[in-house]
């Protein structure tokens, strides 16, 4: 009989596994690099923002020349 065959399936299963679980720590591992470099580089929030405007006056409208009375009769 040949006992080495199941052996070398279940070695071979078991490096898969080891492939398999240090593929998805690597994975991991980056994309928590990556997330926390993502968090490190946003603005906080809160910050102080200075906005200048220069307000000029508005022309003046011109006043009619002329004086006018007006005169009413009363009850």
């Amino acid at each position: 009989m040949n006992h080495a065959r199941p052996r070398r399936l279940a070695r071979r299963r078991g490096t898969l596994r080891v492939l398999a679980l240090a593929l998805a720590l690597a994975v991991a591992f980056v994309g928590g690099i990556g997330l926390g470099e993502a968090l490190h580089d946003t603005p906080k929030a809160g910050g102080i923002q200075t906005l200048i405007r220069t307000l000029h006056p508005l022309p003046l409208v011109p006043v009619a020349g002329d004086t006018v009375t007006v005169t009413t009769s009363g009850p």
